[in-house]
């Protein structure tokens, strides 16, 4: 049996910074912002809105599209780097809120490569016959975790939710898939928990070690490289070139890291689905909530065939090909 996709749904705070909003809060400006990345707003939870509220709406929607019940439901990952708790996991609040009680339920961290790697995880458990229908969310509230003091990482980060249902099917659904990672470079992009680093810490502005510190130049040339050659794998795997794909969805992070990535693959543009200018970088959000648009907005279609492409924190990378 094959994962496909029965069913998808996402959410974003109602709340929303624009760039003129930014202008509160560091030197820039709208020009400076669109030209560097590529976004002009992002959404932002309120202050009592956490990871599993958006996560928990999101999946709700999903269960709506898949014309299923929770109960249905086999097991439940949810992608996160901002979790409410360390535990009770983010995954098992969401599964109480919906009441999926024949669900199984835990957490991953993969940060931006989350979804891509809870979609992984969730291709080799239908695969294997242990279950039949997963949910795989990503979800972020990286407000809660921006330093908005540091204009270099400030205007990038936004919060959302996206959930995908995989179900048992004979037809086409996960073809292939790539994930890895390279921790010799972990340090580029950090966020503290229970470690106390002082280099760390005063390597931000704020000093708060829970705030997110990333070395943009560095990152931003790992992700270049690590979509491209991650896409191109889980093609060659099918036999398959990029020009046998119908769309490509990548984590919306920078206008400038999908352009260097398109230049590589030689592709159009025009097969990229981007939103993040709406959105900004929601982290393990952005591939789903990208997926939900990209077929409301008919650019993903039944039969296409579309790969999902993702870099993070880690630093990690993941790919899949998916027939919709």
């Amino acid at each position: 049996m094959n994962a496909k996709i029965i069913g998808m749904g996402h959410y974003a705070p109602q709340k929303v910074y624009t760039n003129t909003d930014m202008e509160k809060f560091v030197e820039t400006n709208d020009e400076w912002i669109v030209q560097r990345t590529g976004i002009k707003q992002r959404h932002i939870a309120a202050d009592d809105e956490f990871t599993t509220d958006l996560a928990t709406k999101a999946a709700q929607k999903a269960l709506e599209n898949a014309g299923i019940g929770a109960e249905e439901l086999d097991l439940i990952i949810l992608a996160t780097v901002t979790p409410d708790y360390f535990t009770p996991s983010c995954s098992c609040v969401v599964q109480k809120n919906i009441n999926a009680k024949n669900a199984a339920a835990f957490d991953i961290n993969a940060a931006c490569s989350g979804f891509v790697t809870g979609t992984v995880i969730a291709k080799q458990f239908i695969e294997t016959g242990l279950y039949k229908r997963v949910m795989v969310i990503g979800a972020d509230a990286l407000s809660k975790a921006t330093d908005y003091t540091d204009r270099s990482t400030c205007i990038l980060f936004g919060d959302a939710a996206g959930a995908v249902i995989y179900g048992a099917s004979e037809e086409n659904g996960v073809m292939s898939i790539d994930i890895g990672a390279n921790g010799a470079d972990g340090d580029k992009l950090t966020s503290l928990a229970y470690r106390y680093d002082e280099e760390e810490i005063n390597m931000r502005l704020s000093k708060n070690p829970n705030h997110i510190r990333m070395a943009g130049s560095e990152v931003m040339n790992f992700a270049v490289r690590a979509m491209t050659k991650a896409a191109q794998r889980v093609c060659k795997e099918k036999g398959f070139t990029i020009n046998d794909v119908d769309v490509i969805i990548p984590h919306q992070a920078n206008i400038r890291i999908i352009e260097s990535a398109a230049k590589l693959l030689k592709v159009d543009m025009n097969k990229i689905f981007t939103n993040l200018e709406f959105y900004g970088n929601t982290s393990s959000a952005s591939v789903p909530v990208a997926m939900c648009e990209a077929v409301e907005q008919g650019v993903l279609k039944r039969g296409d065939k579309f790969i999902i492409v993702g870099f993070g924190g880690g630093l990690t990378w993941g790919a899949a090909l998916i027939e919709y």
